[in-house]
């Protein structure tokens, strides 16, 4: 990753088709980060003001359709295919994705949005689950396009900015987003933990 963010420093009139092209491979669950190409992204654009538009399309599209691979191929296209290697069993159990489904059904836009503002791991998980669990495509799409631009905008205007100043706040509220999706999570199991009990008050 240091050698690629090295490159794309050195090279910067071909950085947002290496940027896109690094994102695409994130969909495929390659260990390529998000934040990293938007912060890397946004400071290029701030030394080089002509390429501030190809790099935020680079960015943007690259970050989207990298969910949409994750959602689509390996969730939907390769299902449980995806299983017989090692990671992705433990990445997305089947109970996992049971109940990643019905708070996608609950929730909706709101998952999507709160998944975006978390780490790769976790944001690839939901992406992968989604697809796992036959979420309606037409709706990932459209949720995830807006929580896209929801999140790659924030972000890179902020690195575009303010620069290496806001990485610390950034870090904090992205803490604070998985915090609040946890909460949520354990909010929602609860409840339907209680609800099982009401409809079956002899378990």
């Amino acid at each position: 990753m240091e050698a690629a963010l090295e490159y794309i420093n050195a090279n910067a009139a071909n950085a947002p088709y290496i940027i896109f092209g690094l994102l695409l491979l994130a969909g495929f669950n390659v260990p390529v980060s998000e934040d990293i190409m938007l912060f890397t992204s946004a400071l290029l654009a701030a030394k080089n003001p002509e390429l501030l538009y190809p790099l935020f399309i680079a960015v943007f599209a690259g970050a989207y359709l990298s969910d949409v691979i994750c959602y689509g191929f390996m969730g939907r296209f390769l299902g449980e295919k995806i299983f017989k290697i090692k990671f992705f069993k433990s990445m997305a159990p089947p109970e996992k994705i049971a109940k990643v489904t019905e708070f996608y059904e609950k929730y909706g836009i709101i998952t999507l949005i709160l998944g975006r503002f978390i780490p790769f791991g976790v944001r690839n998980a939901l992406f992968l689950t989604a697809g796992l669990g036959k979420m309606n495509a037409f709706k990932f799409c459209v949720s995830d396009f807006i929580a896209c631009v929801i999140s790659c905008v924030s972000f890179f205007s902020l690195y575009y900015h303010f620069g290496e100043s806001v990485i610390e706040y950034v870090k904090k509220f992205n803490l604070v987003i998985f915090a609040v999706a946890i909460i949520v999570g354990i909010i929602f199991f609860v409840k339907k933990k209680k609800a099982q009990k009401i409809e079956n008050p002899s378990h």
